[in-house]
């Protein structure tokens, strides 16, 4: 039954990419030579994730807490990754910022075209000159008062549990001064796992958005240590929520 679940969302999912894809092209052309930024670009892009989310029927989706991101106050969002299925689902809150894709994303079909369209930020993990150059293209989007959304463990969850989380995003918090956004989200791989085709049925999607937390209460100016003090409380939150299940 899940095969033919699963069989019955792709095909949906390619013919809602099929439509819509022209749309965005379109809008992406006729806005480019007055936004330089690809914010109308991003705005499409989040509200076609959003209406995908609601309309498949296979998955119960709870999103809290978006009003916690203040309106005018840019940050450095991030959360934890368990599915490809977390793009859409982030995309779900609506925000104004600039995804940071592993550069290995630009190659695939559709995701690719979007990305680039959209301006977002891309990295290659194992080069040094890469992530030095994303950092700068970060910060120069935090002073256009454009948000950043990273995933800090840098690739999905293979169990579903917390990975460890690299430096990037912290070391841009602390040295552009800007608020951390954490979202923590559990249940998306269950229902798509990492490397899986088959959509699992069955499962509730949690996402939650938390308190902002500002520069003067991160305690360290050690991007490490605040590494590690955001995944000991994404990984608290998760357990938290799976204790309540049980």
């Amino acid at each position: 039954m899940d095969i033919l679940k699963s069989a019955i969302v792709w095909l949906a999912g390619v013919f809602f990419i099929v439509v819509l894809f022209p749309l965005t092209f379109i809008i992406w052309l006729i806005s480019l030579p007055f936004d330089s930024n690809r914010l109308i670009t991003h705005w499409v892009l989040m509200w076609q994730s959003f209406l995908l989310v609601k309309l498949m029927p296979i998955w119960k989706v709870s999103i809290t807490g978006r009003e916690k991101a203040q309106k005018g106050q840019t940050y450095v969002i991030i959360s934890n990754h368990q599915s490809i299925l977390d793009i859409l689902l982030i995309n779900c809150l609506r925000y104004n910022y600039k995804w940071i894709s592993k550069i290995e994303n630009t190659k695939v079909p559709v995701l690719g075209w979007y990305l680039r369209m959209a301006g977002y930020i891309t990295v290659d993990r194992g080069n040094k000159e890469s992530k030095e150059k994303m950092l700068e293209k970060s910060s120069d989007c935090l002073k256009k008062n454009i948000s950043v959304m990273i995933f800090p463990e840098g690739t999905r969850s293979p169990d579903r549990e917390i990975g460890f989380f690299k430096r990037g995003a912290f070391q841009l918090a602390i040295s552009e001064n800007i608020p951390i956004l954490p979202v923590v989200l559990d249940g998306s791989g269950g229902v798509l796992p990492k490397h899986g085709l088959v959509f699992s049925t069955g499962h509730k999607i949690r996402m939650e958005v938390f308190d902002p937390v500002y520069p003067e209460s991160f305690g360290t100016d050690d991007p490490d240590i605040l590494s590690v003090k955001f995944s000991t409380f994404m990984k608290e939150t998760l357990k938290n929520w799976r204790a309540v299940k049980s």
